[in-house]
Formats: structure tokens, sequence, C-alpha cells
């Protein structure tokens, strides 16, 4: 699991985009479910989203696929895209508030295109429907 800088903030940005989620509940939520899927998840917290593209380019040895969130239009997106293309592992992307009725700017995700799917605009469920789609995608096409 990793997250750009935007869930740092969670418990701060607008209720009615993001919820009343802190991000060690999301990530408490995220948890259980790995556990009921009965794999693990690593957790990746950057504030830094060119820290995303090293994450990205290293998790291609030690993991078998990445629920991401990140992808807003800006220049760091187009190096987190060609670094999902370079890696070779299915890639979700998850966003908690709608990107669709969001600003302008972040209704175009540049990775979307190179991710296996995205969820989206269902709060905490769009993480635990991510990852239930990335492990059966994983475990049914031997990806």
């Amino acid at each position: 699991m990793l997250n750009g800088p935007n869930l740092n903030m969670l418990g701060h940005r607008d209720p009615v985009y993001y919820g009343r989620l802190t991000l060690d509940k999301l990530n408490k939520l995220i948890r259980q479910k790995a556990q009921e899927l009965n794999v693990d998840i690593k957790f990746y917290q950057t504030n830094h989203e060119g820290n995303l593209v090293t994450l990205i380019q290293r998790q291609r040895k030690y993991v078998d696929g990445i629920l991401l969130n990140a992808g807003a239009y800006t220049h760091t997106s187009i190096a987190i895209r060609d670094a999902i293309e370079l890696i070779k592992i299915p890639v979700v992307e998850v966003h908690l508030s709608d990107i669709n009725a969001r600003e302008p700017f972040r209704r175009v995700s540049l990775i979307h295109d190179v991710c296996i799917a995205t969820f989206s605009g269902e709060k905490e469920q769009s993480y635990l429907k991510g990852l239930e789609f990335l492990v059966n995608k994983i475990r049914t096409e031997n990806l």
C-alpha cells in the first residue's frame, strides 16, 4: 500500500470528500481486510510524490501487487506512470474521494491507463474493494 501526501492530511481535510477517517484508522481497516484475504501488506506513506516513484521501483522485487493512492494531473504523475509501466506488476489506483467530482486537475488520472483498475468515491471502501480486486486478480491470473 503506497500513499501519497494527501492521505497524510486525513482527519484535517473536507469530510464531504474524505469522511472522518484518519490515516491510522484507514490503515487498520486495510490491515483487517488483508488478514481476511490471508495476504501480507506493507504500508508506505510519503509526503513527497517524487518518493513514490522510488518506492514503486523498489517494490518490483518484493511484492506481487501495489495498491496506490496517487495519480492526479501533476508532473510527478508522469514519472509515477512510467515507473508503473516498467515494474510489470499489477497496480490498483485508489482514492477516498470521487475524483470525477473534484477540481478539474484532479479529475485526470495520468496513471489510470497503466493500472489494472481504479476505485474511487467510496471513502474507505475504495481501498477495501481495491485490495480485494488486486488479490483476486493476482490469484486467478497468476500475475
